[in-house]
């Protein structure tokens, strides 16, 4: 018996057409054109289907088509350990000439020579090849060096080769050896039109301007674009040597300060109250309880010290509400903390500074040459300048020079930054460093917490450090005497209830002792010379920006 349901098969655009002017309705303009980009999907797709049908035939004709093809899904699925050994890119060197290696990266750059030969850049990490197939009985195929022509760009690939060694220079890859291709498998296609090509986004501004002379256009990606599409942008050489660098800033400084007798802790990021005063904090509601985020550790790393941990650091996120719309700031980064006992005079914090930040230095100047010259490629930079033992200057001897050089500062102000960068220029100029320590700022621009001088109470027992012009560290000796500690809060409009267990926790003995905080990825940015913070912050999070 014949249903008289409608047939649930799409209807095509023709016949629809003739249904349509057989009842007597007139398409509009908007409709017919709709049915027209229809037919033209459809004819496109039965197209590609043909086209895929042919090359199954081809493929099932190649006697080598079992060396190349898209792996099939199940066997991702962790379905077996072969035990076959891959090697890295990175490893790849005239050293293994003559022998097979199974390698996994992405197609950089695909370029086909005929029909009978191909090129295949493979980057891993950063880290490029070249990978050649050459129609080969036997080995390689006509049809195998079509498929890899058919590759898009940033897809994942499986190779299995030979190592060969040419007798010139390889300039389009950074190891100098070739892969003779004898497999390739497709493990992930990538879109064919990426919203950002990594050639681009590679690009240094020198090669724009210098191309834009010659009267070439070239591709100049601009940054909320790279941060829109940031899992593509930090595949760039620049941006891994970037992160790579920030990875070992963090390793340096924990295995510096553990070796110094520091023990690392965790502070919590929801507090009752603000923990640096002022209203830049992210209010939130904690249990029907108000609440925000912890703009730093410092509450709970000093409590820490009166546990009796003598000397402690933390590497943990920081979170400041503030509208600052600069290149130096962000409203959540990592936050590399220090705290400790002091014995007799705070200058015992900026020795710890000292030693670290010249030790940190060292290590990537010796460790990280391969990253810093990526970084270089693209964000050009000198090395950094910094004396074996680091400048000590007091605030009134840096105003004096500001006042010498023609800039006058209120003496029992802050320096905003223009004045901290024309500093940092008198520095260079006066003593050959970039990387210098001003202290004994005024009490009045420091937080609650911040001890006065001894001999005179506007001054306080505090330090900023500074790196090629611009602040990246500050610190100080804290009030340790609860009755003072509460006096300094009130007279910085901080509600006292919200700290109390803080205040309460130098009640009970209390000793003297300092410490210090500093961005990770301002050290980063400025050791680096980069022009942006948002460079040195993987998914930055600024006033505008809280995704990706």
């Amino acid at each position: 018996m014949a249903s008289e349901e409608p047939s649930q098969n799409p209807t095509n655009p023709e016949d629809q057409s003739q249904n349509e002017e057989g009842s007597g309705k007139k398409l509009s303009k908007k409709e017919a054109a709709k049915l027209e980009r229809l037919r033209k999907r459809q004819e496109a797709a039965a197209a590609a289907a043909a086209t895929n049908i042919s090359s199954m035939a081809i493929d099932a004709a190649d006697p080598l088509a079992e060396n190349y093809g898209e792996t099939p899904l199940d066997d991702l699925k962790s379905k077996e350990i072969s035990g076959r050994k891959w090697t890295e890119v990175k490893e790849l060197n005239e050293g293994l000439k003559d022998q097979d290696v199974l390698i996994r990266g992405r197609c950089q750059a695909i370029r086909a020579v005929g029909k009978k030969m191909a090129f295949v850049v493979v980057r891993e990490r950063g880290f490029t090849v070249q990978c050649i197939l050459t129609v080969t009985p036997d080995v390689v195929s006509a049809q195998m060096v079509k498929f890899a022509t058919s590759l898009s760009r940033e897809s994942i690939v499986d190779i299995e080769g030979v190592i060969s060694v040419p007798a010139t220079t390889i300039t389009g890859a950074t190891q100098q050896v070739e892969v003779q291709v004898r497999k390739l498998y497709c493990v992930n296609k990538a879109i064919p039109t990426l919203p950002i090509n990594i050639e681009d986004a590679a690009r240094s501004e020198e090669e724009i301007e210098k191309a834009l002379k010659a009267g070439e256009q070239l591709v100049r990606v601009n940054q909320d674009t790279r941060l829109n599409f940031r899992v593509l942008d930090i595949r760039t050489p620049a941006n891994q040597g970037i992160f790579r660098i920030q990875c070992q800033v963090e390793n340096i400084f924990r295995q510096f300060l553990l070796s110094e007798g520091f023990v690392g802790i965790h502070t919590p990021k929801l507090i009752a109250g603000s923990s640096e005063g002022g209203s830049a904090v992210f209010k939130l509601d904690y249990k029907g309880q108000p609440a925000c985020l912890a703009q730093s550790p410092q509450l709970h790393k000093q409590m820490a010290i009166c546990g009796d941990f003598g000397r402690v650091f933390e590497i943990g996120p920081v979170f400041r509400a503030e509208d600052s719309f600069t290149h130096r700031h962000l409203c959540e980064f990592t936050g590399l903390d220090v705290e400790m006992e002091i014995k007799e005079h705070y200058s015992e914090v900026m020795d710890i500074v000292d030693r670290l930040f010249v030790t940190m230095f060292d290590s990537l100047n010796d460790t990280c040459r391969k990253e810093l010259e990526a970084i270089n490629a693209q964000y050009r930079f000198k090395p950094l300048k910094y004396l074996r033992k680091t400048l000590r200057l007091t605030f009134e001897e840096g105003i004096r020079m500001l006042k010498e050089a023609g800039v006058e500062i209120d003496p029992l102000g802050d320096l905003n930054m223009e004045s901290e960068r024309k500093l940092g220029q008198l520095v260079l100029e006066k003593y050959d460093t970039e990387f210098y320590i001003l202290h004994r700022y005024p009490l009045a621009v420091r937080p609650f917490y911040t001890m006065p001088c001894y001999e005179n109470p506007l001054y306080s027992n505090s330090f900023d450090v500074f790196i090629r012009g611009e602040e990246i560290i500050s610190g100080a000796q804290r009030v340790h005497v609860p009755e003072y500690l509460t006096e300094r809060a009130q007279a910085c409009g901080i509600d006292v209830k919200t700290i109390s267990t803080y205040i309460d926790s130098f009640r009970y003995g209390a000793p003297p002792h300092g410490g210090f905080g500093v961005g990770l990825e301002r050290v980063v940015m400025l050791f680096c010379a980069l022009n942006n913070i948002r460079k040195s912050s993987l998914f930055p999070r600024d006033p505008q920006r809280i995704a990706p």
